[in-house]
């Protein structure tokens, strides 16, 4: 694929984290023999185009970098480039690609002013643990039980009636999930992200009924900040789950406004009638009141200022390093009302206030672009952009019709491997580099089927391999490294059967050499990406930094791919893989990877 090439990454931009009024310089890579004679970068400040002439710095460098400086006037500042050839032809270079037409504005590279992800979410491998399911305490024996839970034994199977499901309680806490760090932190994972602790009325505590503590059936607030201070003490970090879109019909808030008109916290939720009785919910869940943002003192309970619910947990001596926001896309949005962008931001600024150093990641279930511009998420919890496509790929053909993928990852196709570079070039394009890198790369979650269900023999290693190299933060649902297996969200929740740990240790192993690149190849962490080849069944890119440039190959099938470069150094490889002469040959599903060395791009100008 010799194209143009330009990317966020610092390869290709010089300040990815510029204040507004700084110049930073952007340049694109044009392959020898391309045929530029011009180049100038469109930018957009306060919506109004005007260009920037490109220049060539190292006029013998080969391929050809073209240079120009960028005032960036706006916290979002759009630039795209305008190549003119010798043959009189004109093409633009935007997030999507080369284009001959004059593509869409909303397309465009992005420069993002303030709101810096913290350094340590780069690189990092993040393992999602659902409490109840996760690992039990001695200690969980002797707590009592609440009277909606009905109590099952760790190796039962999960409850077949979808109306008692969620109360189906297997007693997991956080002081079992203190007692296997270990197995956490070998698998190379450096960030904990835990879904919600606070006291609920269900196994998975989204329907909480308070945000002032840690459920008692998970140790309370006391195994809270041990369970903190023991990731923290290995060099781990751990983020919270808050559900900001709704809370728990049991929750104070609203029993002290549910058939009370009166009261102060009726302006916490949206009523149906006047008496208070109907409301709004959660996709019609009546469980789930949704909360209305349109109130200035919920906003200070829960969202705004060093008293708040956001602020307290991210405060010693509990000392969270970030949250997911639960159900983000919806939050604040209700008929009329689309209060999103004013709410994440009052969360993204109680977070800088108390502790800047912290990570905020928004759920969103389809095309996640529009609200993830960087002003506030730092990345999306997502699924269009890497794990449909990776689905689509590496399944097995006419497998996993629906079932639990229709709401949240929708329905699965037979993809070729040009239909996945395609997709995620599509739905990747629209967010600024620096979010694209925190977005999570998710195989499953505890909400959607897991990968291994319907994946073709072998592909296992290909799916995780992408997930650890493709730009994003790759994410280990519990129980994946098992090879546990799940048809619907629900079922993709089995507790974890820790004594099948020596059966599972070649799962294990594989995630721990995939994971393992992350930290020893900075260049997972902050390269940029180009597309090297693509075919139905193999594609190949380069994940590029100054240092390093690492050439990934993933493939569904036995085939071989030309790549055209003196590839040396293999670095991991999975499967049946080899490569002589720049051509890759695969003996059926594999994946590999290899470095090249330092990029080929030359320094800065002088004038950066």
């Amino acid at each position: 694929m010799t194209e143009p090439h330009h990317d966020g990454s610092s390869l290709y931009v010089s300040d990815p984290n510029p204040s507004l009024g700084d110049v930073v310089r952007v340049r694109v890579r044009v392959p020898e023999g391309w045929g530029a004679t011009r180049i100038r970068v469109r930018v957009r400040p306060d919506g109004e185009p005007f260009y920037v002439e490109a220049v060539r710095p190292h006029a013998q460098s080969h391929p050809e970098w073209w240079e120009a400086p960028v005032t960036v006037e706006n916290p979002e500042h759009p630039y795209r480039f305008r190549l003119d050839r010798g043959d009189g032809t004109a093409h633009w270079l935007n997030a999507r690609g080369l284009h001959r037409l004059d593509p869409r504005d909303a397309d465009d590279f992005r420069i993002v002013a303030g709101n810096v992800p913290p350094a340590w979410s780069a690189g990092s491998v993040m393992y999602q643990v659902f409490p109840d399911r996760f690992a039990r305490s001695a200690a969980a024996d002797g707590r009592e039980l609440p009277d909606w839970t009905e109590p099952a034994a760790w190796g039962d199977p999960i409850e077949p009636d979808r109306r008692r499901i969620a109360l189906q309680f297997y007693g997991g806490d956080l002081a079992g999930i203190e007692e296997r760090l270990d197995h956490i932190q070998g698998l190379g994972v450096d960030i904990l992200y835990l879904t919600p602790v606070f006291p609920a009325r269900s196994n998975h505590r989204y329907d909480a009924y308070s945000f002032d503590r840690v459920d008692p059936l998970l140790g309370g607030d006391e195994a809270f900040v041990s369970l903190v201070e023991a990731a923290h003490s290995r060099g781990m970090r751990v983020i919270g789950d808050l559900t900001t879109n709704h809370c728990g019909d049991a929750h104070e808030w609203f029993q002290a406004a549910h058939g009370n008109p009166g009261a102060p916290e009726s302006e916490f939720f949206y009523w149906l009638d006047d008496a208070q009785h109907s409301y709004v919910s959660w996709l019609g869940v009546p469980s789930l009141p949704k909360l209305n943002w349109n109130s200035i003192e919920l906003r200070r309970r829960f969202i705004e200022g060093p008293d708040s619910v956001v602020a307290r947990w991210l405060q010693p001596p509990y000392s969270l390093d970030g949250w997911r926001i639960d159900v983000a896309n919806m939050t604040g949005r209700y008929g009329a009302d689309d209060l999103n962008s004013e709410v994440r931001r009052i969360i993204r600024r109680t977070m800088t206030e108390v502790n800047p150093d912290t990570l905020l990641l928004g759920e969103f279930t389809g095309d996640a672009a529009a609200d993830f511009v960087g002003d506030a998420w730092h990345g999306a919890m997502t699924y269009a952009n890497f794990t449909r496509p990776v689905w689509n790929w590496l399944r097995t053909p006419g497998s996993g019709a629906g079932g639990g993928l229709s709401m949240i990852v929708g329905e699965t196709q037979d993809w070729d491997g040009t239909d996945v570079v395609a997709s995620h070039r599509e739905f990747a394009a629209g967010f600024p580099w620096r979010v694209r890198t925190r977005n999570m790369n998710a195989l499953d979650t505890h909400d959607i089927p897991r990968f291994v269900n319907d994946a073709r023999p072998g592909t296992v290693p290909v799916a995780v391999g992408l997930a650890m190299t493709l730009p994003g933060l790759p994410v280990i649902w519990q129980g994946d490294e098992f090879g546990l297996t799940g048809s619907d969200g629900e079922h993709s929740r089995t507790p974890l059967p820790w004594d099948e740990l020596d059966a599972a240790a070649d799962r294990i192993a594989l995630y721990q050499r995939l994971a393992g690149l992350r930290s020893e190849h900075p260049a997972l962490a902050d390269g940029g990406l180009r597309w090297l080849y693509v075919s139905a069944e193999l594609i190949a890119f380069a994940r590029e930094s100054v240092d390093e440039v690492l050439v990934v190959v993933a493939a569904r099938s036995a085939t071989s791919a030309d790549l055209g470069l003196g590839v040396a150094g293999m670095i991991v490889a999975e499967g049946s893989i080899s490569v002589a002469d720049g051509v890759v040959t695969t003996g059926g599903a594999a994946f590999g990877v290899w470095s090249l060395g330092r990029a080929d791009a030359p320094a800065w100008s002088a004038s950066s």
